[in-house]
């Protein structure tokens, strides 16, 4: 027998921004997911920014277009625009063991659907907003690098809100993006790792470039791969569609970073930057709550990226 449903609203950020469902008996029931597919777009260089994103990634980027040029390598669940977050690094556990990810899991693969719940999107003009129910990377049983994944299920209880928009006050090619990474209460956590975001781009994005803190100019920059604490960029050979990344505000207390990532994986023909922080607590456990960050990404001409992540390394916005 079928019974009537209630709707309960959840209060995310101080906003109401889903609704939840419950049977007669107050047992939580999914609501039915919101749509993912979306655009937003904003004028630049005579040209537009285009940002995409679909329902296979529950909301996640999918696809940064600029003067017919794409710039993100959007493939499986994991090459996109978007978030993720390890814990618990030790030897016998890699940032992959426990590791809620936005777009979706590892057996996902490059199909039409994603382990990710999508609870909540909003898309207007050049505002981007969503709100996430993020999947383990990895089902239990799986391994990566040999180690277990730490995990009893394919969906996290973490949530990720997001806010991207497209442009700032004199300086129209930036997507301002602002992440905000809440963990639940009752997992009991001795550190993290937060990719708070990470481009993955198409291989001819060759060219890797960091910023000089000095010069404010790029440089060239080494495969690595790894980490370093400067800005990077990534640029075609001949220097006409670049992208940046840059995190202008302190780390929060108890987290170390930003630290900018660079890889080149060339048998899967795809490079790939991030920006991370690192939760150390003093209590020995990562508080439950909300983690906070605020990203910005610089496109367009080589030219543009280093005219702009100068602006932007000056004083904080």
């Amino acid at each position: 027998m079928l019974k009537p449903r209630v709707i309960f609203p959840l209060l995310i950020l101080g906003l109401q921004i889903v609704a939840r469902a419950a049977d007669a008996d107050g047992n939580k029931v999914p609501a039915e997911a919101p749509s993912g597919d979306a655009v937003i777009r904003a004028p630049f260089g005579g040209s537009e920014i285009v940002i995409t994103t679909t329902s296979r990634l529950a909301g996640a980027i999918h696809s940064v277009m600029w003067r017919g040029k794409e710039f993100i390598d959007s493939w499986d669940h994991g090459r996109q625009i978007q978030s993720a977050a390890g814990f618990d690094l030790t030897r016998t556990r890699n940032s992959e063991t426990f590791n809620p990810t936005e777009a979706g899991s590892r057996a996902d693969g490059v199909g039409p659907a994603t382990t990710s719940r999508l609870l909540e999107i909003h898309a207007a003009a050049n505002e981007l907003r969503t709100l996430t129910q993020m999947a383990f990377w990895l089902r239990p049983g799986e391994k990566s690098g040999g180690q277990l994944a730490e995990n009893n299920g394919p969906l996290s209880d973490h949530r990720l809100a997001k806010q991207v928009r497209i442009g700032i006050p004199g300086l129209p090619n930036i997507l301002d993006y602002n992440v905000t990474w809440i963990v639940p209460a009752g997992e009991q956590h001795a550190d993290a790792q937060i990719e708070a975001l990470t481009g993955y781009m198409p291989p001819e994005f060759e060219r890797f470039w960091h910023l000089n803190p000095a010069t404010k100019k790029l440089e060239p920059l080494t495969d690595g791969p790894g980490e370093q604490r400067d800005p990077v960029a990534f640029s075609t050979a001949d220097g006409k569609y670049a992208m940046g990344i840059i995190s202008p505000d302190p780390a929060p207390a108890g987290t170390l970073g930003p630290s900018y990532g660079r890889f080149r994986f060339v048998a899967e023909k795809v490079v790939k930057w991030n920006c991370v922080f690192r939760v150390r607590p003093a209590e020995s456990v990562v508080p439950a709550g909300e983690y906070r960050y605020r990203l910005l990404v610089p496109i367009g001409t080589l030219a543009d990226v280093e005219a702009a992540l100068a602006k932007l390394a000056a004083p904080p916005l």
